[in-house]
């Protein structure tokens, strides 16, 4: 692992958790992970699970994971399943500490009635559109609820008959009464319950019809795990009061903090989890796990490793001021690990016959070749050499450009660990497609240099006879601009048509038949490569992680 994830960087938010250790404030750092399991975990919730879990590790603490499942229409198992998985993934436990809101659900009842004992929270007869006209605007008061001054008694009655079912949906809320002159349009006496109908909860099945809201569950649920610092994201900084006012308001057992921090905001994507669904929903990626999302089963499924990412957490860093990530930031991580963990195989993507004329055609040696060569403890593998093989199509020029080092007519090079060769014949179709090249070999040059000449081209290659045909997918980023959907556009428009290609034919060298899902290479002179589970025994199929160096730039430039 890198120096990075070694030594998590110190960060203000670091300082405020260790001053608090350091002064007594708490004995242990306690935070917690909070998801909704509405959708799959994509790159901008790595960040805040390697800041929570990470955070507490390093600091000898715990941290929770706890599913906010109060919205239970979007809500269901294969979400809460995919997230522990993800977690899991990414290196962090909870050990037995794994939570649902709706573990409080009759906790949160009850201080609600607190709350409406105390004064400080009425039933509400007004529409969800009345409301939005109560509540004012950023520079005009709200006015007060024609129902704000309802009796407690009145209030505690009606509030059980709605847990009872006994009024439609959006008849009727329960509403904070804080202050309507409130700045903070938050504190405008927000909704705490509301009415659902017809949900049948994954957790507490149709035992309620009546949910709490975000803001009244998550600060309660934080006080009732006993966690001392709730990070959160810079869009709950303006809610921040109304968590502290609940807090401050029930008899809860501790005092947590809510702080802040701004999310992770990459480039050539979409980190919005209604943009993620629609693109799944619309078919216009083929699921959750399309390798080309954002979600960390996409980048898992691209072969992106759980080291890189948390590599990567650590580099963009935790600050206050939003800010924008370089895709190539993300991708030098992955290819960093992998260009130091990945073993190297030969790949031909788009294959071109060459047959070696004074080759004898009975003859199979065998070559010999690292299996990574910065790393020699990682060993050696072998490769049948015959008569005929495959090269690269993009390694031939008939009429080769200025500095083409590769193979022309009457030029040579050399074969990737074996032989020197010649291009003698150009053989065509009828239709004058290239289909077959005829090479001579000089057969004294295997481990050695050719007498009397240079040969500086170098590429690779894989034996006809003993190749693995498979199907190869070549991904790219899924959106053609930086910021998808700017000025109010749609997003989908700049959707990337190129964003996969795939190729059926390609051939590898045979150590590459029977590898198993999951498993990465490096495809040399091509980029890092993973198995994906389409695989098969006897035609793996592989997806492109990332080149061996970023072209993006360049070609965009």
């Amino acid at each position: 692992m890198t120096d990075a994830a070694e030594s998590p960087r110190t960060h203000f938010i670091r300082q405020i958790a260790e001053a608090d250790l350091a002064s007594g404030k708490h004995d242990r750092i306690v935070t917690r992970f909070p998801p909704e399991p509405n959708g799959y975990l994509h790159i901008g919730h790595a960040k805040s699970i390697v800041l929570n879990f990470g955070l507490a590790e390093s600091l000898g603490g715990i941290c929770n994971l706890r599913f906010d499942d109060t919205n239970p229409h979007k809500e269901n198992l294969e979400f809460v399943e995919a997230i522990q998985k993800d977690v899991r993934w990414l290196g962090f436990d909870w050990d037995d500490r794994l939570y649902f809101a709706s573990d409080y659900f009759e906790r949160l009842y009850g201080f609600a009635v607190e709350l409406i004992e105390k004064g400080l929270a009425y039933v509400c007869d007004l529409s969800a559109e009345e409301m939005r006209e109560y509540r004012g605007t950023l520079t005009e008061p709200g006015r007060d609820s024609p129902w704000r001054e309802r009796p407690v008694a009145e209030n505690l009655d009606l509030f059980a008959r709605m847990r009872a079912g006994e009024f439609p949906d959006g008849s009727r809320t329960l509403r904070a009464r804080i202050d309507m002159a409130s700045p903070n349009i938050n504190l405008r006496d927000p909704v705490l319950y509301r009415i659902k109908h017809g949900v049948v909860h994954h957790q507490t099945g149709s035992a309620w019809c009546l949910y709490p809201t975000y803001d009244y569950t998550h600060p309660i649920s934080d006080a009732l795990e006993g966690v001392t610092h709730s990070l959160c994201t810079l869009e709950f900084e303006d809610h921040r009061p109304l968590y502290d006012w609940v807090i401050a308001n029930v008899s809860v057992p501790s005092r947590p903090r809510q702080i802040e921090f701004s999310r992770l905001n990459l480039e050539y994507t979409v980190m919005s989890k209604r943009r993620l669904t629609d693109l799944v929903g619309e078919a216009h990626v083929d699921g959750w796990d399309d390798p080309r999302m954002p979600t960390l089963a996409g980048l898992r499924r691209r072969g992106y490793t759980p080291a890189a990412i948390r590599v990567f957490c650590e580099r963009i860093g935790i600050t206050k001021s939003d800010n924008r990530v370089e895709m190539a930031m993300l991708e030098n991580a992955i290819r960093e690990d992998l260009d130091a963990n990945a073993l190297r195989r030969l790949a031909v993507l788009n294959p071109l016959k060459v047959v070696l004329t004074n080759y004898p055609e009975d003859r199979t040696e065998s070559i010999e070749l690292a299996n990574h060569p910065k790393d020699p403890e990682l060993g050696t593998r072998t490769l049948p050499f015959a008569r005929e093989l495959y090269i690269d199509r993009a390694d031939f020029e008939e009429t080769p450009p200025k500095g083409f080092k590769r193979l022309i007519p009457g030029g040579e090079v050399r074969l990737r660990g074996a032989y020197v060769i010649r291009c003698d014949e150009v053989v065509k179709n009828a239709d004058g497609e290239l289909v077959e090249l005829r090479c001579w070999a000089d057969l004294d040059t295997l481990g050695k240099n050719p007498e009397g000449r240079k040969v500086k081209g170098v590429i690779h290659w894989v034996s006809a006879e003993h190749a693995v045909a498979a199907e190869v997918r070549l991904y790219d980023r899924l959106f053609n601009v930086p910021m998808p959907g700017a000025g109010g556009s749609d997003y989908r428009a700049d959707l990337n048509p190129e964003s996969r290609r795939v190729l059926i034919g390609a051939m590898l060298e045979p150590n590459l038949r029977g590898v198993l899902p999951g498993e990465r290479f490096q495809f040399e002179r091509e980029g890092y490569f993973v198995a994906d589970p389409d695989s098969t025994s006897e035609r793996p199929v592989f997806n492109l992680t990332v080149g061996l160096r970023d072209t993006w730039g360049k070609s965009q430039s």
